[in-house]
């Protein structure tokens, strides 16, 4: 179970997911420094951009949760395929959702403050980029079991 690659590939995807949680996504600096993190609307902004910190912060446990259940779905290898491809789908789902907030919060603190707002990517955003590769070699890795079983029942 633990010794496949892919089993290595869906923890460390796992461990980014649970780890966005606790970085910001996203800075805005202007007369003062805001963060965008889950679950930390800021206050005035409108309900999108409160609706996507909330999809955001469900979305990546969800996302690690499901990552770890799929490592142990080692012997279903049709559903842990399954699975994979819907993790794809969450990270999607959770990026989408960050960059929305993101961009809402940016149009209100322009808004508010003028054209002057300075924002960059946050360690939270970065944390979330290489989890669609850790998901694909896993795929990959559950095909070549799958490739190997196969062969095996031919014999």
């Amino acid at each position: 179970m633990l010794a496949r690659m892919q089993s290595l590939y869906l923890f460390i995807a796992a461990l980014f997911a649970f780890s966005s949680l606790f970085f910001p996504f996203w800075y805005f600096i202007t007369e003062t420094e805001y963060l965008l993190k889950d679950f930390s609307p800021l206050a005035g902004a409108n309900s999108i951009h409160v609706f996507g910190l909330y999809v955001s912060g469900i979305v990546s446990p969800v996302t690690g949760l499901l990552s770890i259940v799929a490592v142990f779905l080692y012997k279903n290898r049709a559903l842990q395929s399954k699975l994979i491809v819907v993790l794809i789908l969450l990270f999607l789902v959770d990026i989408l959702s960050g960059l929305t907030a993101a961009h809402f919060m940016n149009e209100h603190l322009k808004q508010t403050f003028g054209p002057g707002v300075e924002h960059l990517p946050g360690a939270g955003f970065f944390v979330l980029l290489p989890e669609p590769l850790l998901f694909w070699l896993a795929m990959k890795g559950v095909k070549k079991d799958e490739k190997i079983a196969s062969a095996y029942k031919r014999l």
